[in-house]
């Protein structure tokens, strides 16, 4: 398929996280196939994140206070001291991690295989306050982000992180907690409907004794499982927790959920039903293999119809890793990074609850919608934030809420090297070429009016400031 800018546009926002527009450029010279090729390519190898030391154990807020309060030579008052404040050494070390993800999407050259990290962050949403935990299992979401489902499903449901957030260290054969059987069935694997509460009762049974160490690693508490005959999905043997992932596996149901969520995801938030009816079986057969659905979406002609371009709202971290990589951007300020994605009700490692992040729609409100418009220009002319981002009452976010984070006084961006693919161009052209290549939709003539009018100092910046505050740019 000969390729064109839009199509390239839109290959680069739903793969990634955008393009420049002298990526764009030399990426038109070939065809499409072989720029989903080097997505693909670029994105064999995965950059694990250090960020947290993975020997240096954080704690949760149960065991830190056990500890803490176990020390007869502290006050009361030096117990609750010591333990604010390796909570919130935690806190900063989670939002170091934070800012170093989103530096890696804006940068690195794996923009395929962080897109998919970002996928799957919100597909497992989980929450920990144990950085190395916290790590540890984006790397493993990133590492599994394109092979086979059946493996990432394996790692994720064995990570420490996890198995904490959804209480399967509390899980015995005296007592079988249901928690993480249930998830995994409604949200990671089969979809509410597709499975009886029996199944759940059952299903927790085969993951008793599944837990981890105090080095985070994974452990089989043999003598807390239930070993005895379970049926699940009307099966019966005496089902392991790895027997019940396979079992989860062999359904049909979680092909479709699986393929609906990720068709969601990159294509369009409304899906169509025959082209998931059509990739399901045969992502199935293909024995979830990620990467083989992944390049058939973007090598399919329907990805590229006019009603999937433009069409979804930008995440607020797809917003702000999308600047980065269209004008080579870098935020020097961890604190103005995490501060936007507060405000924009997205920070990383802390999803609102197990289904994750809504997305669509509930991304824009008027309140959102006007500081998303006004974002560009605080960012480019490193100036302070006018909005103050709400309190929610959630203890592990709101300090971002402070006023330190609002000055984007260190964002860096090379305006020279930006316009180099707009050499010569100036007034309308100039106007013109810079819609194409960051807005979605075509530009209505009374806006190209209105930015012609915006002239003050450099046409390249004022025009480009102007195209970034249009409603339109939100679209992706």
């Amino acid at each position: 398929m000969k390729s064109n800018l839009s199509q390239l546009k839109h290959l680069y926002l739903r793969a990634g996280f955008g393009a420049s527009p002298a990526a764009l450029q030399e990426a038109s010279r070939h065809s499409l196939s072989k720029a989903v090729n080097h997505l693909f390519e670029d994105s064999q190898t995965s950059s694990p994140l250090h960020v947290a030391d993975p020997q240096q154990l954080g704690y949760t807020r149960k065991t830190l206070l056990e500890m803490v309060m176990q020390r007869d030579s502290l006050s009361q008052d030096q117990r609750k001291q010591m333990a604010q404040q390796i909570l919130r050494e935690n806190r900063e070390q989670i939002g170091d991690i934070n800012y170093a993800w989103v530096n890696q999407m804006g940068s690195g050259k794996e923009a395929l295989r962080e897109k998919m990290t970002l996928f799957w962050h919100g597909h497992f949403a989980c929450r920990s306050l144990n950085p190395a935990y916290v790590q540890k299992q984006n790397n493993v979401l990133r590492e599994n982000a394109l092979g086979k489902f059946g493996d990432l499903l394996g790692a994720i449901s064995k990570d420490p992180a996890m198995l904490q957030f959804l209480n399967n260290q509390q899980n015995r054969k005296q007592s079988p907690n249901e928690n993480f059987a249930r998830e995994v069935m409604e949200l990671f694997t089969l979809g509410r409907g597709n499975y009886t509460e029996k199944d759940i009762k059952e299903a927790a049974r085969s993951f008793t004794g599944w837990g981890f160490n105090g080095r985070g690693e994974f452990v089989f508490r043999k003598n807390q499982h239930d070993d005895g005959p379970k049926t699940i999905f009307g099966k019966t043997g005496n089902f392991s927790g790895e027997d019940t992932l396979n079992l989860l596996l062999e359904r049909p149901e979680t092909a479709t959920f699986l393929v609906t969520k990720i068709y969601r995801f990159f294509v369009n938030d409304q899906p169509d039903q025959a082209i998931i009816n059509h990739l399901a079986p045969r992502f199935h057969q293909k024995e979830y293999d990620i990467s083989w659905l992944m390049k058939e979406i973007f090598s399919s002609d329907w990805f590229y119809d006019p009603r999937n371009i433009g069409t979804k709202i930008k995440s607020p971290v797809e917003f702000l890793v999308g600047l980065q990589r269209t004008f080579g951007l870098t935020y020097g300020s961890k604190q103005s990074v995490l501060y936007i994605q507060k405000a924009l009700d997205q920070v990383l490692f802390y999803p609102p609850n197990v289904a994750g992040w809504p997305g669509g729609t509930a991304w824009i409100d008027s309140s959102s919608l006007l500081l998303r418009m006004k974002l560009p220009e605080v960012i480019f002319n490193s100036a302070e934030l006018n909005f103050k981002a709400k309190a929610d009452g959630d203890v592990n976010t709101d300090y971002l809420t402070q006023k330190k984070g609002r000055q984007f006084e260190q964002a860096e961006l090379n305006w020279q090297a930006f316009g180099t693919a707009f050499e010569g161009l100036q007034g309308e052209a100039l106007v013109t070429a810079l819609s194409t290549h960051l807005l979605q939709r075509p530009l209505r003539s009374a806006q190209q009016n209105l930015i012609l009018k915006r002239k003050k100092e450099s046409e390249l910046k004022d025009y480009t400031l102007a195209l970034l505050t249009l409603p339109e740019y939100q679209l992706g």
